[in-house]
């Protein structure tokens, strides 16, 4: 069964979740945001939401597509905060709902329809105004068309080949008939003007009038983000486009401002689109891991003749006093308490005790825990907002809210640059005016204009917007091929910088599952291991079954048991070649006489670091003691070892004791231990690591983890954890081995240093182009032969001899449909 998809929002409808807020006075909401492309939509949001009165803190997640608003009630309320979401161009959706795989898709396909549109625009405005007259005139029509033409192919590609092939022609088709049209005489310069205004007219006010819509809510806001300089230089094109159509300035090239303004919001569109693409492509990697079925829950009820029936329900419908069946090996739906059966119950990923424990009748179990081998019906005793698992959520949202923002490169930049472009714009245009009034009698206006207008048209960084997506597309690439997946702007960004990991015990240093780790014995060790194996071989008690494992593991023969008994949550009885054998707690044996004198020191010794005792004995005598416990990964010292050798600080956080848990330390070399602590001390634990300003990454597998690897700067969820473990993380190691949290990092690093080197060459030709263009001998053809020139030295930068890993990325979003 999918997702449950989203009926289409209306005005009516309450599309916020309200939680408690920290701030006293003040209440949260959670809205989810449709319309994110990258982290510049992020900082325009918490700016425009911040600047509303009543509005005290506002945290926006990219990667979860939320944002968590703290307000004040009495000032302004939830739909008054919303509607401004609403104003900037981006749509709301039920944060209580799952966004299903079809709706991503269906953004994906309207972006790459746009972008599909502008491709064909764009080969268009260049075609009007082409003149083959050496190199440099070839440039930006090859660039377009080697990039974008086997893009469009790929973004019709799941349609089919055939399909495919004759979208890529339909883009080019007008763009060869324009060229074909000059070169007979058919539309000279004046047509060719006009032909190119009304192209730009289509794409700034029809394609990509969102752009607009989103650059003049943020200017209306005093907000100066990439949509307002994209616009800028957009309509500084048009402007000088405009007064060529005049014919007020001689030899005015005309289609050339234009033409420009089309190849911009081409440009922009082609980042979103990209953008959107990694995200979806991230967002659908990590779904694919998670179970996609509705939470549901076996009710059990009387029908109306009174007859006992089981109804599988929405996990909504169950109410307190409902009771629900859970089947052997299921995980149980509802906190609750047991009223009929008994059970194991691993609870390893919700508390992080390694070892099932025992439940029956009258026992509380919580929800998240998985069943063992018996049948158990639960009375519901918290559900919705008071369960376990809601308040493993409220904490995530919590962490989320407290969790150090990073501040993505580009925004750093586009924070200085485009205050910088619009007055260096004012001051060539003012520049020129008063400066050639004042030197010659009258001012030089077409060379005002051109300086003005060709320091924003080529102030515009289009390559920009590329740069992050295109480094990611490299990585996140690399990173499958190891068994990573590397879904957040901080798994590329942060990881790469953190100092410090914390390691959760259960399940991340550990394999989460009871094994055998030591025998004591009074006689032969194997005889204890094999006759402990012989009685516990009927019982299916995770206990039981790790014994019987060890002991054929070692190739022990096990004979059969005869009179097995089972004493529920204390141990067994059987004859065991012909001995009477007990097996079970140290308690339990020595109930039935047996001297346990001999190995109590050994006993308490074991308990101390953890373990779990299990005593043997035949015909009265006790033969020695099983102790069981969480083993260390097999990897885990070689993993911990190599990231000390990498200036790695690595902690271990675990809720055993100080002893137990230096036992632990000690076999996998972590000096920094953190003993006793609680599954919702975790997050603040982290929270204390970071205060020193330190990069902590945190690693769990657990529910009980999912608020810390939230609060950390980079969480890193094991590929066998919990689904909402891995929701929460930056990154989620899928192949299940402690040493690619080293390969995780090191792509992260190279990531970093690949999109720093693009945002370089982005505004490499901007910082060339700009000074040339307050000369006032600017022509537009050079702003399109800049932005030809960056975005190829960005593509080559990213893919280099892997342009495949942008189409391995396009076509393992979304369905595949049959070859026509």
């Amino acid at each position: 069964m999918s997702a449950p998809t989203q009926s289409p929002p209306t005005d009516g409808e309450e599309l916020w979740a309200e939680e408690p807020s920290h701030l006293e006075g003040h209440a949260r909401i959670r809205a989810r945001i449709a319309g994110l492309h990258c982290s510049l939509c992020t900082g325009t949001i918490e700016k425009a939401l911040g600047r509303q009165a009543g509005v005290d803190k506002v945290a926006v997640s990219l990667t979860h597509e939320q944002a968590l608003v703290d307000y004040d009630p009495a000032l302004i309320g939830p739909r008054d905060i919303l509607s401004t979401l609403r104003d900037i161009g981006y749509d709301l959706y039920d944060p209580r709902k799952l966004r299903p795989f079809e709706e991503e898709e269906a953004d994906l396909i309207r972006e790459g329809k746009r972008l599909l549109a502008a491709v064909a625009a764009s080969l268009t405005a260049i075609s009007l105004i082409l003149e083959v007259s050496g190199l440099w005139s070839f440039l930006v029509p090859a660039s377009v068309v080697a990039l974008m033409v086997p893009v469009s192919y790929a973004v019709v590609r799941p349609a089919g080949r055939v399909w495919a092939g004759l979208g890529a022609l339909a883009i080019i088709a007008p763009g060869a008939l324009a060229y074909a049209a000059r070169q007979a005489g058919l539309i000279g310069d004046t047509a060719a003007g006009w032909i190119t205004g009304l192209l730009t007219l289509v794409v700034v006010f029809g394609v990509a009038r969102h752009i607009l819509r989103m650059a003049y809510q943020a200017a209306r806001r005093r907000i100066l983000n990439q949509h307002v300089l994209l616009e800028v230089g957009a309509f500084a094109g048009i402007a000088g486009g405009l007064i060529g159509l005049t014919g007020t300035l001689p030899d005015y090239p005309t289609a050339q401002f234009f033409a420009v303004t089309v190849l911009v919001a081409n440009y922009h569109i082609f980042s979103e689109w990209l953008s959107l693409l990694v995200k979806t492509r991230s967002s659908q990697a990590v779904r694919k891991l998670l179970d996609l079925q509705p939470d549901t829950a076996r009710l059990v009820r009387d029908d109306d003749t009174g007859t006992t029936v089981e109804e599988e329900v929405s996990l909504a419908r169950v109410a307190v006093g409902d009771k629900v069946r859970v089947r052997p090996g299921e995980r149980i739906p509802v906190d609750g308490r047991i009223v009929d059966g008994y059970s194991t119950v691993d609870v390893s990923l919700v508390t992080g005790e390694p070892v099932p424990t025992e439940r029956s009748v009258d026992d509380d179990v919580i929800g998240g825990s998985i069943n063992g081998a018996g049948s158990l019906l639960v009375e519901a005793t918290r559900i919705g907002a008071d369960s376990f698992l809601s308040q493993v959520v409220r904490h995530v949202e919590d962490a989320r809210a407290l969790k150090p923002g990073i501040l993505h490169l580009v925004d750093r930049v586009l924070r200085v640059y485009t205050p910088t472009v619009l007055v260096v714009a004012a001051l060539a245009l003012l520049g020129w005016l008063l400066g050639s009034w004042a030197l010659a009698g009258e001012p030089d206006v077409r060379r005002a204009v051109f300086a003005g207008i060709g320091v924003l048209v080529m102030g515009y960084p289009c390559a920009v917007g590329i740069a992050a997506p295109l480094a990611i597309v490299r990585a996140a690439g690399k990173a499958a091929d190891q068994g990573i997946i590397m879904r957040t702007g901080e798994a590329f960004q942060t990881f790469g910088s953190v100092r410090t990991i914390v390691l959760d015990k259960t399940g991340t240093l550990t394999q989460g599952r009871p094994a055998v780790c030591e025998v004591e014995a009074l006689t032969d060790r194997d005889d204890v291991l094999a006759t402990a194996a012989a009685a516990e071989d009927p019982s299916e008690h995770p206990l039981a079954r790790a014994i019987v494992t060890a002991a054929t593991d070692r190739g022990l023969a096990l004979p059969a048991a005869r009179e097995f008994r089972s004493v529920t949550g204390f141990g067994v009885t059987a004859i065991v070649d012909g001995r009477a054998v007990v097996v079970g707690r140290p308690g339990f044996v020595a109930e039935r006489g047996v001297d346990l004198a001999l190995l109590a020191e050994a006993v308490e010794r074991l308990e101390v670091i953890g373990r779990t005792v299990v005593a043997v004995a035949a015909d009265g005598r006790l033969l020695g003691v099983v102790a069981l416990g969480d083993v260390i990964r097999a990897e885990a010292v070689e993993a911990v070892h190599a990231m000390r050798a990498a200036g790695i600080t690595p902690v271990l956080a675990t809720g055993d004791n100080a002893r137990a848990a230096a036992h632990v330390a000690a076999e996998v070399g972590i000096d920094d231990v953190r003993a006793g602590v609680l599954p919702e001390d975790k997050a603040a634990l982290v929270r204390e690591l970071q205060a020193g300003g330190a990069r902590v990454a945190m690693v769990g597998d657990g529910i009980n983890d999912a608020p810390a690897l939230m609060q950390a700067d980079v969480g890193i969820a094991m590929g066998g954890g919990t689904d909402i473990a891995v929701e929460s993380a930056d990154v989620v190691i899928v192949r299940d081995d402690l040493r690619a949290i080293l390969t995780a990092q090191e792509t992260s690093r190279s990531s970093y240093r690949r999109t720093r080197q693009n945002v370089a060459l982005a505004f490499l030709f901007n910082g060339i182009g700009i000074p040339a263009a307050t000369t006032g001998l600017f022509y537009p053809v050079w702003a399109m032969v800049a932005m030809a020139l960056s975005v190829t030295a960005i593509f080559v930068n990213s893919l280099g001899g892997r342009p495949s890993l942008l189409f391995e990325a396009i076509g393992s979003v979304g369905r595949s449909h049959n070859d026509d």
